[in-house]
Formats: C-alpha cells, sequence, structure tokens
C-alpha cells in the first residue's frame, strides 16, 4: 500500500493551509527564471520550437521527479515527507485564498484603487476603468479558476502519479501562464504549452465542478444551483476547462459571471454564466471560503484514491 503517498499528500495540504507559499526561494519561482532563459534561447515563431520548449522544461522537470520519487521509496517516512514537500511547493490555495480575502476587503472598504493594482495578483486583465463590480467578477473568476488550476489538478495528478505529476503538472501550468498566451508573441510558440495544460486540466476541471456543486451548501451556496449552471453554461466558455468551475461557481453563489474581459493584447465578449445579479464583496469572501472547502475535500480524496487503488493493486 502506498501509505507514504496518501499521507504526504494530506501533509501537504495541511502545510499549505497552516504556511502559505515558501517565503524565500519559491521553486517555482526558480523554475520560471529557468524558462524565461530557455525562452531567450529557444523562442521562435513556430510551433515546433514550442514544442521543444515546452517538452524539455516539463519534461526535465517530471524526470527530477521521477528521481526523487525513486529515492524516497526506499521508506514509507522518507516518501511521506518528499511527497508532503513536493505537494506544498506546488499547491496554490493558500495564498489564492490570501489574495481573494485581500481584494473582498478592499472592495467591502470601497477603495477601488488600491483593488485595482491588487487584481494584477490574481489574474492579467486590465484592470484600469473596471468598477466594483466588474472588479468583483474578475476576483470570483479568477478564484474559481485557480481553484482548480492551483489546487484541485496538481492533487489529482499527485494522486495519480505521485512527485513526478505534482512536479510536471505544475511546471506545465506555470509554463501556459507564461507563454500560453494568444497574443502576436506568443500565438504560435506558446501552442504547445497551451495545449499541455488544456489536456492535463480536462478531468481535473470537471471534478472541481462537480465538487463546488458538492460543496456550496457549506458556504450557504445552492448545491442545486451549481449542479444547473454547469450543465448549462459552462460549454459556451472560450476555455475548455475555465469554464466548468466558473460555471459552477456562479450557480453555487447565485450570481452572474461573465460579460466583456479586457486584457492587455485583446479584449473578449464571454457569455453570460448564472442568473440574478451581479457580484459584489460579499461574494469575493464566499468564493474564497468555497475555494478552500473544496481544496480540503479534494485533498482527502487524493489520498483515499491512493489507497483504494493501491489496495486494488495488491
Amino acid at each position: 500500500m502506498r501509505a507514504g503517498r496518501a499521507v504526504g499528500l494530506i501533509l501537504g495540504v495541511a502545510a499549505d493551509a497552516a504556511l502559505g507559499d515558501p517565503r524565500r526561494g519559491h521553486p517555482v519561482a526558480a523554475f520560471g527564471r529557468v524558462a524565461q532563459t530557455a525562452e531567450r534561447v529557444l523562442h521562435r515563431d513556430s510551433r515546433s520550437a514550442g514544442v521543444l520548449y515546452t517538452g524539455l522544461l516539463v519534461g526535465g522537470t517530471a524526470t527530477l521527479g521521477v528521481v526523487a520519487e525513486r529515492v524516497a521509496r526506499r521508506s514509507p517516512v522518507l516518501e511521506a515527507v518528499t511527497t508532503a514537500l513536493t505537494t506544498w511547493v506546488v499547491l496554490g490555495g493558500a495564498s489564492l485564498a490570501d489574495e481573494g480575502t485581500a481584494m473582498g476587503r478592499l472592495l467591502d472598504a470601497g477603495d477601488l484603487d488600491a483593488a485595482r493594482g491588487r487584481l494584477a495578483h490574481l489574474c492579467g486583465r486590465e484592470a484600469a476603468h473596471l468598477d466594483e463590480q466588474g472588479l468583483a467578477r474578475a476576483t470570483v473568476e479568477s478564484i474559481a479558476e485557480n481553484t482548480s488550476d492551483a489546487v484541485v489538478a496538481p492533487l489529482v495528478w499527485g494522486a495519480i502519479a505521485g512527485v513526478p505529476g505534482l512536479l510536471g503538472y505544475r511546471a506545465a501550468n506555470t509554463l501556459d501562464a507564461m507563454v500560453g498566451h494568444r497574443s502576436p508573441h506568443y500565438l504560435r510558440f506558446g501552442w504547445a504549452a497551451a495545449r499541455l495544460d488544456d489536456a492535463l486540466n480536462l478531468a481535473p476541471a470537471r471534478l472541481s465542478a462537480m465538487l463546488t456543486a458538492a460543496c456550496a451548501p457549506v458556504v450557504g451556496g445552492s448545491a442545486g444551483g451549481a449542479w444547473r449552471t454547469w450543465r448549462r453554461d459552462a460549454a459556451a466558455h472560450p476555455s475548455p476547462n475555465a469554464g466548468q468551475i466558473e460555471a459552477a461557481f456562479a450557480g453555487a453563489l447565485q450570481i452572474r459571471l461573465g460579460g466583456r474581459t479586457v486584457y492587455g493584447h485583446t479584449t473578449e465578449q464571454r457569455p453570460i454564466m448564472g442568473e440574478g445579479r451581479t457580484a459584489d464583496a460579499g461574494d469575493v469572501t464566499r468564493g474564497v471560503e468555497l475555494s478552500r472547502v473544496v481544496g480540503s475535500v479534494t485533498g482527502v480524496l487524493a489520498a483515499a484514491a491512493v489507497v483504494a487503488l493501491s489496495a486494488r493493486g495488491r
């Protein structure tokens, strides 16, 4: 039985909740610096260059995970510690909750200038002309998407593939954030990173939506609303994955999300998801709590899945 992996996942979730991100020398930041250096060397306006770039960085990171896990398998305790440290490093649940909470407080206080500046910590949207409702909507959407990308998906891949899964997924997700844009500079070069991230998130995004519906009543939300909105509205979103949990969050909180969305390089008119009122500061706070509950439940389920799969494999 892979008790070490199961225990490590639970401990990693607990460490993220209690400690947040490492304050100095964050490995993900170090990976980002390596990726920037590699981009300067490998960038070409072609998909093949992007495939090479993505393959080297994601494959290299996953290989480090394979080596680390093989060493750790010598002892269940060592495996648990290695898995816990890796899980703590790759999860973003605590930092997401902190940023969401800060945005909720600024919006509640009516400090829109500070909130516009703070939004950049959550997403890359143009915030200069957003009003209170626009800022609240952007925050809830970002909390929802990152609950799937930065919490649920890493735990899913950690349950499936252990340390290599955790590291490989986080590498792919980081590259998507760095180069997976539709701007002219990255349209072809970032294609591979964006498509890989889409593929790795297909199942986790849908699990995230189901868990959002199941957990909605814990924060006073609507489980039925989350389920109905997810099934009805998610497919209209331009992203095959982000729309899943954004639609579920809209239904759970009984608000409307979507609409005009401005980035530095483009403007999108996204479909409306959900019904009822527009988002406000209170919905940001409830969104943070819903994200926390979904993350905690996912951690328990991931550990239970490891135990169940190990028992079947005997």
